[in-house]
C-alpha cells in the first residue's frame, strides 16, 4: 500500500498524526544536539573550573565559565561566583535558585512530547471509529452475506490503519522522551554533585579568609 493509499485509508486523522510525527522528530533532533553538546564538554569544563578554583585562580575559573556559558551548569556556577563577598548561605542560595531557573531549559519540550504521547493513540482510535462508521453506513441488514460484505471487511481492515499509525507515533515519541527524561535526571544529579564540590571549596576559602581577617585584627590591636 502506497503512502497516498495509506493516508486515504486512515482518514482525516492521518494528517494531524503526520504533523505530530514531524514536530516530534524536529524537537528530538534539537534535544539530541543539546545533550550531545553537554556530553562532549561538561565534565571536562567542570573539572578544569573546579581545579582553577581550588588553586585560588577565581578569575581564570570565571573566564572558563564565560567561554562555556551555553552549558546550564556553567550559568549556575557563574551566578554564585559573581556575587561580591557572599556569605555561605547566599552562595548556596545562588546555586540553588539558578539551578531551579535552568530546569525548564533542561526539560524543554517535555510537555510537548507528553501531549503527543497522549493524543496520538486517541486520534488513531478516532480515525478507526470514523472508518468503521463509514464502512457500516452502506450496509443494509439484507446485504449481510451478500456482495457488500467483502467491501465492509476491507473497510474495517483499512480503518485499523489509523489506530496502528497513532500507536506507532506514540511509541516513537515515548522512546525518545524516555531517553531525554533519563538524561535530565542524570544532569540534575551532576549539577548537585559539581555544585556540592564547588560549595565545599567555597567554604574552605571562606574559612581561610575569616581566619586571615581575625589574625589581622589581632595583630592590628597590638
Amino acid at each position: 500500500m502506497g503512502i497516498q493509499n495509506l493516508f486515504a485509508a486512515g482518514g482525516v486523522v492521518m494528517w494531524p498524526l503526520l504533523a505530530f510525527s514531524v514536530l516530534a522528530g524536529a524537537l528530538m533532533i534539537e534535544r539530541a544536539k543539546f545533550w550531545i553538546q553537554i556530553g562532549k564538554r561538561q565534565n571536562r569544563v567542570m573539572r578544569e573550573v573546579l581545579n582553577l578554583y581550588r588553586l585560588d585562580n577565581v578569575v581564570s575559573a570565571m573566564d572558563k565559565l564565560q567561554k562555556n556559558v551555553d552549558l546550564p551548569i556553567a550559568r549556575i556556577f557563574l551566578a554564585a561566583l559573581q556575587l561580591e563577598r557572599p556569605t555561605p548561605e547566599k552562595f548556596r542560595l545562588a546555586l540553588k535558585s539558578e539551578a531551579q531557573a535552568e530546569i525548564p531549559i533542561i526539560k524543554r519540550f517535555q510537555p510537548v512530547f507528553d501531549t503527543i504521547i497522549g493524543l496520538a493513540p486517541l486520534l488513531g482510535l478516532l480515525g478507526t471509529i470514523l472508518g468503521l462508521i463509514n464502512s457500516f453506513a452502506g450496509l443494509n441488514i439484507g446485504d449481510v452475506g451478500g456482495t457488500k460484505t467483502g467491501a465492509v471487511t476491507a473497510g474495517i481492515s483499512e480503518a485499523l490503519i489509523a489506530t496502528a499509525s497513532g500507536l506507532v507515533v506514540a511509541i516513537f515519541v515515548l522512546l525518545g522522551a524516555s531517553i531525554f527524561r533519563g538524561l535530565y535526571q542524570r544532569q540534575i544529579t551532576m549539577i548537585q554533585e559539581y555544585g556540592g564540590q564547588l560549595e565545599i571549596l567555597f567554604l574552605d576559602r571562606h574559612d581561610q579568609f575569616d581566619r586571615h581577617e581575625k589574625q589581622e585584627k589581632t595583630y592590628g590591636s597590638r
